[in-house]
């Protein structure tokens, strides 16, 4: 009888619904379906550099409560370039050798890496470099992973957004309010086109979409004069300024980080209006919380098939979704693309033909 073979999984990036749903889909197909076995990394290619490696044994009696738990039992980072990776002395130093001495030293036959673009692109360059046999799975609530439809995390995140946008919906009418909602998604808008379309907002702004500030305060004056007596505006964090910038703060440890721009456009409309503004950034919150039926379909799918390829030697592959079904394609092909919305999108002529103002003036 042959040696058990052992896949490792990690979690990369940011954090978002669903991620432990994979890892559950994962360890159920491996072990139940094959007799791999299954470890789980700590903290993504951190615990693979760390000695010892932060690694922990996954069995299915283990996971199988993961289905409808947010975040992820294993941990996960989005700073750290391993190719640059800050020391303590305060120099950097390449990484990637400690990474996939790791990987060998627990004797994997593949590692499943769940991750955005770029944890994608990094986990793809450390596996060609350390002889790692690489198999992706793509989540990121900004949806803008390039080849799939869908990725793990982003349905949640506009359930989330969509629920904010109906509780704001009572407000703004009771207090004749423009209500504006500053949504997540990076540089691309998909959390708020489609929470804004799902919500009823009158107002849209994307950063794919050139806005003229002067249009959107035409649509609140148009809604004041025909009787409606509240507006509300939702507005992904990569929108610009009215003077062409992009609103960013520093965080602690150097990272700059998007948001603002809902509190600078609330300035603007209440000054060009004279309408009484207030701004909800929803932030983390669009990342946290119980993962949707859709995202744990989604990513229960995803694991089961990242298994089936590692299982069967096609390594330097993501799953994707198409056309209601799983479809796996190079790396390349995810890592030298990006989603993000075209002004003929469907659903952008939807947005348009309910009249909702996207800040130009087509439509």
């Amino acid at each position: 009888m042959g040696e058990t073979k052992r896949i490792g999984i990690l979690t990369s990036g940011g954090d978002c619904a669903g991620l432990n749903a994979a890892i559950r889909a994962v360890v159920h197909h491996a072990v139940g379906t094959y007799g791999w076995e299954v470890v789980g990394i700590g903290h993504a290619t951190q615990g693979l550099m760390s000695r010892p490696i932060e690694v922990v044994s996954l069995t299915p009696a283990g996971v199988d409560r993961l289905l409808i738990q947010g975040g992820t039992i294993l941990g996960t980072t989005n700073r750290g370039n391993p190719f640059a990776f800050p020391m303590a002395d305060g120099t950097t130093k390449d990484r990637s050798a400690d990474i996939a001495a790791g990987y060998h030293l627990l004797g994997l036959d593949a590692l499943i890496g769940i991750g955005g673009d770029g944890s994608l692109a990094i986990l793809h360059k450390l596996a060609k470099l350390g002889g790692m046999n690489f198999v992706g799975i793509p989540k990121t609530i900004d949806n803008d992973v390039g080849s799939t439809e869908r990725s793990i995390g982003f349905d949640t995140a506009v359930n989330i957004a969509t629920e904010a946008i109906d509780r704001l919906h009572f407000t703004a009418a009771s207090h004749n309010r423009v209500m504006i909602l500053e949504v997540m998604g990076r540089d691309a808008g998909h959390i708020a086109l489609n929470s804004g379309i799902a919500g009823g907002a009158h107002i849209i702004l994307l950063p794919e979409i050139p806005y003229d500030i002067e249009v959107v305060c035409e649509q609140v004056r148009k809604r004041q004069a025909s009787g409606s007596n509240y507006s509300i505006a939702v507005i992904s964090e990569a929108v610009c300024t009215v003077g062409g910038e992009v609103v960013t703060h520093q965080q602690q440890f150097g990272e700059c980080r998007l948001g603002g721009i809902g509190q600078h456009l609330a300035d603007e409309i209440g000054k060009r209006t004279g309408a009484e503004t207030r701004v909800t950034v929803l932030g983390h919150v669009q990342r946290g919380g119980i993962p949707s039926p859709l995202d744990r379909v989604l990513a229960s799918a995803f694991g089961v098939a990242a298994v089936d390829l590692a299982v069967s030697g096609q390594f330097d592959r993501v799953v994707t979704w198409q056309n209601r079904q799983v479809v796996s394609v190079p790396i390349e092909e995810i890592v030298s693309t990006y989603r993000t919305i075209s002004p003929e999108d469907t659903l952008v002529k939807t947005a348009r033909g309910l009249n909702i103002c996207l800040g130009d003036r087509m439509g």
